[in-house]
Formats: structure tokens, C-alpha cells, sequence
């Protein structure tokens, strides 16, 4: 069952557009991730859903009802907002109480459903607290059960954890992931810039760019096959390098000749329109090998040595490229500044793109 749809739906401000038809079919239960640079429409896009913004143009349809002009009272939605919004004279009981209270809800009813989102995220203690004896992440807990009593159709999470440190971070992340296993009926929505939230959460993520949809598909499948060169180079830290190469013979399997002069066979099919043409080359950080010079798809001098114990960051200056190229190789290298280094990867971890960035397996 299709928990939300949108169809054709944009947003402007004026003569200024800035969310060019977007098309989106999320299924009820769904946990689906919302990321891209800033100024892409994440959250823009998200307070449309929540009835915070019109919608210009095109239609949202929460559970097969057009929802447009609805409002975000009505439309059974719940948001959690990165700052919290926690009412600081309320306790946490009467915080997560509250929305239930001015629905008229049943005292029996209210106790009930807060004391089960106390127990799903561990906030039974904090009960008769204020949110300035909270913890950040405890505070952030609050305002997730807050929308847990609510029982919504539709849960919308605007970058929640931004304002955690690294080790809250980690924390909530887990817990919002146990929450998404226990609310197995209930469509989530979840805008955040950061690629392990994106990673470790999502059903499906949506990259956005100038408010428009990239791709869409599970984690694996956006890391593994990137339908074009923003996406490779978006989803993945350290980001994919790209290099210059022209493709000599298409077919079932593509024959490419890298900057070095290597030619390496790719299990990609080509069309024959293309041969001859030029193409960019892209190879993760990780999925690079130490190589000898013979059989290198590129050569260049260290630049910089980041040794993180179990990985080693090599940046390597390569003739021809702005920017450094990045190896991720495990455990600890021995190579210093200035040193030169060859390397290669199986054919099978390179990605092509053609001249417009568009990955050759989406052709």
C-alpha cells in the first residue's frame, strides 16, 4: 500500500523555482532519506509534506487522499525538528502529553500511549524532569515521543541529530533505528546531510540536487551503481575519484584506455555510438590496489599520508588532475610525501560515465 505519493509536485517563491516536479512513490512503512547539498529542497520538500509550505503545483496524496489544501493539523503527520521544540515550563510527561491533551483525549488513554513511548525509548526515569536537566540527546529523545503518541501516519524527522556530538550521535542514530523496527507500520521521512545516517537508516534514499531528484534506491544500490557522476560522487566518504579515458571497443564488454595508457576490459555494455568518445573514469577511494607501473590506471606522487590505524588516506598528485586523488587502502602504509605510487582496481568495482556524467549502465 503506498503510504505517500507525490506526483509532478513544485514549490516556487516568486519568479524563483526552486523544486522542479518531483515524482515520489513511498510505500506505507517505508523509512526513506531525504539528502543532497544544502539549498537542494530536502527541507523544503519535508515542510511541504508537512503542510508547513504550499505546494505550488502538482499533487500529495498521504494513504490515497489528496492532501494539498489540508491542514498540517489535519493531515496525520508528526515532525521532529532538529532544535527540539520542547516547551521548557512542561515536564517531559507533559511534553509528550500535551498534542493528546488538546485532541481531548481520555487521561487513561494519554497515560497509556505516553508511558509505552517512555519504555520504547528509555525515558522512564526522566518523566518529572524539565528539558534544562536534559542531556541533548535525551531532550531529542522527548521530542520523538512526542510524535510516538500522536500515532501518525506519517513521521517527518528534519535533520534530528545535527545538533548532537559525535557519541550522542551515534546513540539516537540507533535508537531511531529500533524505533523504525518497532513502528513497522508507520512511514518515516528523514532529511539529514549526513551519508552514515543516510547509509545505516534508510529503505531507500533520495539524492537531491537543485531541487530535483537524482536517483532513488536502496543504500547499496546508490554505492554500488550511481546513475550519474553527482551521485557517485555524493553518496561515498571519501568521494569516488574521476579520471579522463576514451572508449576504444564497445559491445557486451567495453575496452577502455585509461590516462596512463592502460587498457583494461569493463563488464559494462556500450553502444557502438560511443566508441571513440570520451569518458569519465570513476574508482572509489577503496576499491583502489597498489599496482606496478605496467598495469596502472593512474601514477602520481604522494601528497599527503593520513594514517588512521586500521585505513591509510593516501592523497596523490596526479599530472593532469585539479585535485588529488585519494586511495583508501587498509591497515598502515609505509609511503612518506613525494613518494611515487601506482594504482589499479578490478574491472568490475570501475564505474563509467559519458561526457554529461551519466553512468554508462543507465544509458
Amino acid at each position: 500500500m503506498t503510504g505517500l505519493s507525490l506526483t509532478n509536485v513544485k514549490k516556487s517563491y516568486g519568479d524563483t523555482q526552486v523544486l522542479h516536479g518531483i515524482d515520489l512513490d513511498i510505500d506505507q512503512g517505508e523509512f526513506i532519506v531525504f539528502v543532497g547539498p544544502s539549498g537542494c529542497g530536502k527541507s523544503t520538500l519535508l515542510r511541504m509534506i508537512a503542510g508547513l509550505e504550499d505546494i505550488s503545483s502538482g499533487e500529495l496524496r498521504i494513504e490515497d487522499a489528496r492532501v494539498n489544501e489540508l491542514p498540517a493539523a489535519m493531515r496525520g503527520i508528526a515532525m521532529v525538528f532538529q532544535t527540539y521544540a520542547l516547551y521548557p515550563h512542561m515536564t517531559v510527561y507533559d511534553n509528550m502529553a500535551f498534542a493528546m491533551r488538546i485532541a481531548k483525549e481520555s487521561k487513561e488513554a494519554i497515560h497509556s500511549r505516553v508511558m509505552e513511548a517512555a519504555q520504547m525509548l528509555q525515558l522512564e526515569p526522566y518523566l518529572d524532569r524539565l528539558p534544562k536537566a536534559l542531556s541533548g540527546g535525551q531532550r531529542q529523545r522527548v521530542a520523538i515521543g512526542r510524535a510516538i503518541v500522536r500515532q501518525p501516519k506519517v513521521f517527518l524527522f528534519d535533520e534530528p541529530l545535527s545538533n548532537l556530538d559525535a557519541a550522542l550521535r551515534v546513540q539516537t542514530r540507533i535508537e531511531i533505528a529500533n524505533l523504525k523496527e518497532e513502528l513497522t507500520q508507520t512511514t518515516m521521512i528523514y532529511v539529514t546531510h549526513d551519508q552514515v545516517e543516510a547509509m545505516t537508516l534508510a529503505d531507500r534514499i533520495v539524492v537531491l540536487s537543485a531541487g530535483r531528484i537524482e536517483q532513488v534506491g536502496t543504500p547499496l544500490e546508490l554505492y554500488t551503481n550511481p546513475a550519474n557522476v553527482f551521485v557517485a560522487q555524493f553518496i561515498g566518504s571519501p568521494a569516488m575519484n574521476l579520471s579522463s579515458a576514451i572508449l576504444d571497443t564497445a559491445g557486451e564488454t567495453t575496452r577502455v584506455r585509461a590516462e596512463s595508457g592502460q587498457e583494461v576490459d569493463l563488464p559494462i555494455v556500450s553502444s557502438s555510438a560511443l566508441q571513440g568518445s570520451a569518458l569519465q573514469l570513476g574508482v572509489r577511494p577503496e576499491d583502489y590496489l597498489i599496482a606496478e607501473a605496467q598495469e596502472a590506471l593512474l601514477s602520481g606522487k604522494v601528497q599527503f599520508v593520513e594514517s588512521l590505524g586500521e585505513v591509510t588516506l593516501l592523497h596523490i598528485e596526479v599530472e593532469g588532475h585539479k585535485d588529488p586523488v585519494v586511495a583508501k587502502l587498509p591497515g598502515i602504509i609505509d609511503l612518506h610525501k613525494g613518494e611515487e605510487i601506482h594504482l589499479k582496481a578490478e574491472p568490475e568495482k570501475i564505474h563509467l560515465f559519458d561526457e554529461e556524467g551519466v553512468s554508462l549502465k543507465y544509458l
